[in-house]
C-alpha cells in the first residue's frame, strides 16, 4: 500500500559540517543539532523549512470502555470533539499560539457530529467491539481506516504541508495502546498498562485482567501488525498508522505525540521500518509505558512536561523547537561568516 525508502544520507557530512561551522561549540545545541540534521536528510535542500503545519486530531470510541476502565464515559468523547470544535481545549489553544492548523477527524465515535468546517468525517462505525471478547474491526475496516487517513495526508501534501502532527481523542484507547504494546513487545499487560485518566487500584486492577484476556483471546492473530490493530486497536489508531505512512512516503515530518500516538507510530513501523527516519517524538509521557516504547523505537523525545493529555498537546508544543532548529541551521553565521577565530 506505501512505498518508503528512507532519507539519502550522502550528504551526510556535508550537513554535519555545516552545523558545526556555525558559530558556537560544537554540539552546544544539543537536541536541536539532530532535528537539524534529519529535516536537512528528509528535504534534501540547502535550507530547510516547515510549511503549513498541522495537527490532526483522530477520534474515536472503543468497545472496551464499557467496562468502566476510564474515570469519564465513552460519551466524553463526542463531548470534547465538540470542545475541539468550539476551539476550547488545550490543543485549540496551543495550536493557536503556534500557528499551527489543525483538523478534527472522527474517526468512528458514538454519536456523529454536526458538519463542521474543520471536522473530517471518516467514520469506520459507532466505536470497535469490545476487544476483550472479540476482534476490535474486521481486517478490512482496518485497511480502510489506514486508506482514510493517508488520504487526508496526501491532501495536504498536494495543498503544500510539509510537516504533520498526530493527536488522538477516545475514552478507552489507553487500553487499546497498551496492548498493542504488549503484543508488539511480547511482554505482559502489566508492564504496559497505567492508569490512563486517572483511575483508581480497582479499575487499574480490572484493567490489567480485561488486556490480559484479550491478549490470550487474540495470540494467534498477532502474526502481523495488521492483525494486530485489528484485533486490539482503535479506529482512530488505524487511521493514524495510514497518516503516518503516508506522510513518510511523501517525505514529510511526523509530529508523534504521546502514548497512545506512539502505539500507532510502532504499528506503522512494524508495517514499514523505513518510515521512523520520519518521525519526531514529541515528549516523554507520564503514562506508564511510554518511556518503553520510545526505547524500543531508539527514540528520544524532545520533552518532557509530565504531559498525560494526549489531543497532539505534546506535538504542538513542540513545533517551536522544531521551527527554531530550522532557524539556526539557515540562518546563523559560520565561524568564517562572522569572522569569529576558533
Amino acid at each position: 500500500m506505501f512505498t518508503i525508502t528512507r532519507p539519502d544520507t550522502m550528504l551526510s557530512a556535508q550537513i554535519q559540517n555545516k552545523i558545526n561551522n556555525k558559530t558556537k561549540p560544537l554540539g552546544s545545541l544539543g537536541q536541536l543539532e539532530t532535528v537539524a540534521m534529519q529535516l536537512a536528510l528528509i528535504q534534501q535542500t540547502e535550507t530547510i523549512s516547515v510549511n503549513q503545519p498541522h495537527l490532526l486530531v483522530f477520534a474515536g470510541d472503543h468497545g472496551i470502555a464499557r467496562h468502566g476502565l476510564s474515570i469519564a464515559p465513552s460519551e466524553v468523547t463526542g463531548q470534547m470533539v465538540a470542545n475541539f470544535l468550539a476551539g476550547g481545549a488545550a490543543i485549540n489553544c496551543f495550536c493557536r499560539t503556534n500557528n499551527m492548523a489543525l483538523k478534527v477527524i472522527d474517526a468512528g465515535i458514538k454519536a456523529e457530529p454536526a458538519d463542521h468546517h474543520h471536522l473530517i468525517k471518516h467514520r469506520l462505525g459507532h466505536g470497535t467491539a469490545d476487544f476483550s471478547q472479540q476482534p476490535a474491526m474486521p481486517v478490512d475496516t482496518a485497511l480502510q481506516g489506514i486508506k482514510y487517513g493517508a488520504d487526508i495526508v496526501d491532501t495536504l501534501s498536494r495543498q503544500g504541508c510539509n510537516l504533520v502532527g498526530f493527536g488522538e481523542m477516545g475514552i478507552g484507547n489507553t487500553s487499546s495502546a497498551s496492548a498493542i504494546m504488549a503484543a508488539l513487545l511480547g511482554i505482559p499487560a502489566d508492564e504496559c498498562v497505567g492508569r490512563g485518566t486517572g483511575i483508581d487500584d480497582q479499575q487499574m486492577q480490572r484493567k490489567v485482567d480485561l488486556i490480559t484476556q484479550a491478549l490470550d483471546l487474540h495470540k494467534d492473530r498477532f502474526n502481523d501488525p495488521l492483525h494486530i490493530l485489528a484485533s486490539i486497536g482503535g479506529f482512530e489508531i488505524a487511521q493514524i498508522v495510514g497518516g503516518m505512512l503516508k506522510a513518510a512516503e511523501n517525505k514529510m515530518v511526523v509530529l508523534v505525540d504521546g502514548f497512545i500516538s506512539t502505539a500507532a507510530a510502532m504499528i506503522a513501523v512494524s508495517m514499514h521500518p523505513e518510515a521512523n527516519a520520519y518521525f519526531i517524538y514529541c515528549h516523554c509521557s507520564e503514562e506508564s509505558g511510554h518511556q518503553r516504547m520510545l526505547q524500543h523505537l531508539e527514540a528520544t523525545p524532545l520533552l518532557n512536561l509530565g504531559l498525560r493529555l494526549g489531543e497532539g498537546t505534546g506535538a504542538a508544543l513542540a513545533l517551536p523547537i522544531i521551527e527554531s532548529a530550522c532557524t539556526f541551521y539557515n540562518e546563523m553565521a559560520s565561524f568564517t561568516d562572522a569572522g569569529v577565530t576558533v
